[in-house]
């Protein structure tokens, strides 16, 4: 039992990576930052922020999201099944003749047509958001514990590139603070 308790504890712990944490006091100097980093060549960087800050996307050159095609894939999915089980069961697996009605009617079942396709859609997003963004995350590192209410950072991997150059460039930029550090 304890085996599997450790093997489940790797599984779910984040292993976190040693690098150069810059930390600043004004979101404006952070978006600024990052555009020069990215413009330094640095590709590999996390922007760590209490709120979304408006422009960092653009600034850090992230790509846009691809979760509104799998929403939309799996959303198209559950219509299919809807459509498919309602079907199914009125028509075929228990067929039952009132009135000369027909077996299938799409309008009596637009509801559970539409209730299909928004469960699936909806649980196939929080799942691939889940697996995405790696969550969840138990005990992560701390680099500035103020990170969650009023500083932001950014953070360079030591795979980056050289630490010493990047701790010079993050000073360059206006941090307040740089340091070596584990995220």
């Amino acid at each position: 039992m304890a085996d599997l308790i450790t093997k489940i504890e790797s599984l779910v712990r984040t292993r976190g990576q040693k690098g150069v944490a810059g930390i600043w006091t004004d979101e404006h100097e952070l978006v600024e930052a990052a555009r020069k980093t990215r413009e330094a060549g640095i590709k590999k960087f996390e922007a760590i922020s209490p709120y979304p800050i408006h422009g960092i996307d653009e600034a850090m050159k992230i790509p846009r999201s691809y979760i509104p095609y799998i929403t939309f894939i799996a959303g198209l999915s559950g219509c299919t099944f809807g459509v498919w089980f309602t079907w199914w069961t009125s028509a075929v697996d228990w067929p039952l003749l009132i009135g000369g009605k027909p077996m299938w009617s799409l309008p009596a079942f637009i509801p559970v047509i539409f209730e299909c396709t928004i469960l699936i859609g909806a649980l196939t997003t929080v799942a691939s958001m889940l697996v995405i963004n790696g969550l969840p995350k138990v005990d992560p590192p701390v680099i500035d514990p103020d990170l969650t209410s009023h500083k932001f950072a950014l953070f360079v991997p030591e795979s980056s590139g050289d630490t010493a150059k990047i701790e010079q460039l993050f000073k360059s930029f206006g941090a307040k603070d740089v340091r070596r550090t584990e995220f």
